[in-house]
């Protein structure tokens, strides 16, 4: 093992616990601001309950989604200083956009809603949660933009080793962006409907526990029905959306990133209509062919041919990303996600008209937490590692990427620490957010006994 090997390593590991936190973030503000926004429409007390409740556990997450976003930062300098060299001039204005404009944007209006309640007006205060959650999708957005262009390079030149932007906008609007953008939002939202459901199930069967016991004050709060129903409601909208935003990324991956497509397949020769693999051994004939192309007796590249072609192209090396990897992640990325879909669409079933929850989908929606996580860091595998051996495709290898003067032991030292730190987040967060859940949602404070009296009482 070489430091190029740890360095990714580092890389991996720090990016995909980074990314936990992201989708939550996503679609857990756009959630609260719903919740809101109900208690201002209705007035209902159990909607104002519901929206502190679960904004306290989205500033939690927020909180560790900045924390551990910054180590990545670092990492660009210490370890891929090569990398950060190549695309520096490229990089600059995505991400300067990203810190300049979405995360004030989303920082800034934060702390409003953080501290306004009360002394803010409530359609001021409103819209500061909603600024908030647009911040978060808007961070989303050119961060996307700028991991597209690593696997689909547009609006550049190479201007003495280096890549020298020439059109922002193309960019911003890269044909792998607009795919890749509305299918990560639309993951997160089922990331935040899953963490959602699983609280919303634990605490129904908590409630139909305390019942049963004739505890009946303290299984008052009858909001989580409510909860999980909007959860249910945005999780299978998104559904929806990953599925048509999936259909497009499929077909891009055919013209733009073969090589992807034909190793998640496990295709290795050139085949007109090819068929999908669910399985090893297990194919649906022509599937692959119309799902890349929408022609069932399209041709599909296959890895060992595109790595023939890629050779004379690029040279002699070894142009295949890791197949068992890139294989296994696409389908487990699909088995967990249509398994978080099927169960919101199996609860908007059983819970309409009113329906109360039963028991045993309460103990399903438990399964709504880790399905959809694993479904979205299986799917950041299979697009990382499928870009792989390129950190810039066509343009720039991850072994020319790594920093030249860092040596095994510098990386292997800074693995260490990171992962320490890490794992003190992590039981941190484990900490903070269970004992928050175990809490619940907290009575409403009453009104000051001065607002309650007369005017002419109270001078």
């Amino acid at each position: 093992m070489d430091a190029l090997d740890l360095a990714r390593w580092q890389f991996g590991v720090t990016t995909v616990y980074h990314f936990l936190f992201v989708p939550l973030t996503i679609g857990l503000g756009i959630f609260v601001a719903g919740l809101q926004t109900a208690w201002h429409r209705t007035g209902k007390e159990q909607y104002l309950r519901l929206t502190k409740f679960f904004g306290k556990l989205f500033l939690i997450n927020f909180a560790m989604g900045v924390v551990t976003g910054i180590v990545q930062e670092f990492q660009f300098g210490m370890n891929w200083s090569e990398y950060s060299t190549f695309v520096g001039d490229v990089f600059g204005a995505p991400l300067a956009m990203e810190a300049l404009l979405a995360f004030f944007l989303e920082s800034t209006f934060l702390g409003l809603w953080i501290f306004g309640w009360d002394r803010l007006p409530k359609r001021v205060h409103l819209a500061t949660i909603w600024a908030a959650a647009l911040g978060s999708n808007l961070s989303a957005y050119f961060i996307l933009a700028a991991n597209a262009w690593m696997k689909h390079p547009v609006g550049y030149t190479v201007e003495n080793g280096r890549a020298r932007m020439t059109d922002l906008w193309a960019v911003l609007t890269n044909s792998t962006a607009l795919a890749q953008v509305p299918h990560v939002i639309a993951s997160a939202f089922i990331v935040a409907g899953g963490f959602v459901l699983a609280i919303s199930g634990y605490w129904l069967l908590r409630t139909k526990a305390r019942k049963e016991r004739g505890q009946t004050k303290a299984a008052a709060f009858q909001g989580w029905r409510s909860a999980a129903r909007a959860a249910l409601v945005m999780t299978a909208l998104a559904g929806a959306v990953v599925a048509f935003t999936g259909d497009s990324s499929a077909q891009l991956l055919h013209t733009q990133q073969p090589m992807k497509l034909a190793a998640a397949e496990g295709l290795e020769r050139d085949t007109a209509g090819a068929p999908f693999s669910v399985a090893p051994g297990i194919e649906i004939p022509k599937l692959l062919s119309f799902l890349a192309a929408h022609d069932p007796g399209a041709t599909v590249a296959g890895t060992e041919d595109l790595q023939q072609r890629f050779e004379k192209q690029f040279g002699p090396g070894d142009y295949r990303p890791n197949q068992p990897v890139v294989f296994w992640s696409f389908r487990l990325m699909i088995v967990f996600g249509l398994s978080t879909v099927g169960l919101s669409v199996l609860g908007l079933w059983l819970t309409r008209r009113k329906r109360e929850v039963p028991a045993w989908l309460s103990k399903l929606m438990l399964l709504a937490l880790p399905l959809p996580l694993l479904a979205v860091i299986a799917g950041w595998l299979l697009s990382e590692i499928g870009r792989q051996p390129w950190t810039v495709a066509g343009e720039l290898l991850t072994a020319s990427s790594v920093s030249p003067g860092v040596s095994l032991a510098e990386v292997a030292t800074s693995l260490t620490i990171f992962t320490l730190l890490y794992g003190g987040l992590a039981v941190a967060e484990a900490v903070l957010i269970t004992k928050h859940v175990r809490k619940g949602p907290e009575e409403p404070e009453l009104a000051p006994q001065a607002e309650k009296l007369e005017p002419s009482l109270m001078y």
